[in-house]
């Protein structure tokens, strides 16, 4: 069923497109499907060499807003001039200046003059506007859905969540005609938050199974005993701080020495030169290596020719957190043996022991722990790993978030409901 003649919703995003945001691809892509009307608009514009095969099957038209004011003047001149004139621009400027008092940044600044380009260029046909974060993302939205009068919802994932302040979170939530965050630690801080808890339901991101191959029907049996068949460990994620890749290298370096492994990192990221020096300070550089960013099925590729994964996700100084990475649902997909931190949304998918192995947050001798002893039991590898596909498939397919998502956008577009949900989940069928 398609949306009515030319109505579509908004969809902004902070990047567009992004190698390390599949579950957003996953999104817009499983909408585009059941008959959405998408636009997609970026505050930046990608840095990635590559794209995943998703984005190319997205056929939402992009729009990117001047990231940096100073470089698109005329259009950031057209939009204040128009923006001065609406109706409405006396409630922004008072809710700006409310904002900028509590947090006086460039970056304020920055996103008012994104909010005038954005109220300005976009068009009457979109008749709502979904934001993917809550943090920067979102304020562009909450202040042009204050010139414009339209109706906008939010999606919640991880950084937005607990690194912006609390004020500011529960004044666009209560803005919000509704939000979805992706992880029940994530749910709990914004439904306190919220003028209704109501207003904020939980919707995994879940996987689409469809995208993935069966996971590989055997491994070999590497105990990492003999020099020439080292256990292949492998981890991807960006290279940030809140993935506790520096605990990880610490941690290889001190496994056994009659213990042969080899290590592969995939990701980008502002601290991959940090790490790569850390491993040479290590003395593991030789069995170390760090492939940078790359598209989906190569990163596929490597989860199946892997023994064990590893993300020893933390939280940053910053604050800054995960909610529940992807990419373990990605391991689990190809039924590769987990080894993660028992932290943020992660002990939601992953059960010690049963689908893997927790251990604390930055206790990087625990972490080593757990990898030696993984790494010397091939079938104890296999129980984990068949454990976390069948969770994957049983508890975690996209679906349901997709459901929950859809149904809400639908209503807020004044369209009919879709088809019913076990009809949709055919596999490629659109509605």
């Amino acid at each position: 069923m398609r949306t009515p003649a030319g109505a579509h919703v908004a969809v902004v995003v902070k990047g567009y497109p992004r190698l390390s945001e599949t579950f957003i691809a996953q999104e817009l892509l499983e909408l585009e499907r059941r008959g959405l009307a998408l636009a997609i608009w970026s505050l930046r514009r990608p840095t990635d060499k590559a794209v995943h095969p998703m984005h190319r099957q997205i056929t939402a038209p992009v729009t990117y807003l001047p990231e940096y004011l100073h470089r698109a003047p005329l259009r950031v001149l057209r939009g204040t001039a128009w923006s001065v004139r609406r109706p409405g621009f006396g409630t922004l400027l008072r809710t700006f200046l409310a904002d900028l008092r509590r947090d006086f940044t460039v970056n304020r600044v920055r996103r008012l003059g994104q909010a005038f380009v954005f109220a300005r260029e976009l068009p009457a046909t979109a008749q709502h506007v979904h934001v993917h974060y809550l943090h920067t993302p979102a304020s562009v939205v909450r202040y042009a859905a204050l010139l414009r009068g339209f109706g906008w919802s939010f999606s919640a994932h991880a950084k937005d969540i607990w690194t912006t302040p609390d004020w500011e979170k529960r004044e666009k939530i209560a803005a919000s005609t509704f939000g979805v965050t992706c992880t029940a630690a994530g749910h709990r801080v914004l439904a306190a938050l919220a003028p209704q808890p109501e207003r904020v339901a939980l919707a995994y991101h879940g996987l689409d199974l469809t995208r993935f191959p069966a996971p590989p029907e055997a491994r070999p049996p590497r105990t990492g005993a003999e020099p020439a068949d080292p256990v292949r460990i492998v981890s991807v994620g960006r290279a940030v701080a809140k993935k506790g890749f520096g605990d990880l290298l610490r941690a290889l370096a001190a496994l056994p020495p009659d213990l042969h492994w080899q290590f592969a990192h995939v990701g980008g990221g502002e601290m991959l030169g940090e790490l790569k020096a850390q491993a040479a300070e290590l003395a593991i550089a030789g069995r170390t290596a760090f492939l940078g960013a790359r598209p989906q099925p190569d990163v596929v590729a490597l989860l199946r020719e892997a023994d064990i994964f590893v993300l020893p996700a933390k939280r940053a100084r910053s604050g800054d957190q995960d909610g529940l990475p992807n990419v373990v649902m990605e391991a689990a997909s190809q039924a590769l043996a987990i080894v993660a931190t028992a932290f943020a949304g992660i002990p939601e998918f992953v059960r010690d022991g049963e689908d893997g192995v927790l251990v604390p947050p930055e206790d990087w001798e625990a972490l080593a722990n757990a990898v030696n002893l993984l790494a010397r039991e091939p079938e104890r590898r296999e129980a984990l790993g068949r454990s976390a596909f069948a969770r994957l498939e049983g508890r975690f397919g996209m679906a349901e978030g997709i459901d929950l998502i859809e149904s809400r956008l639908r209503t807020a577009l004044g369209s009919p409901a879709a088809a019913a949900p076990a009809a949709r989940r055919a596999h490629g069928a659109a509605p």
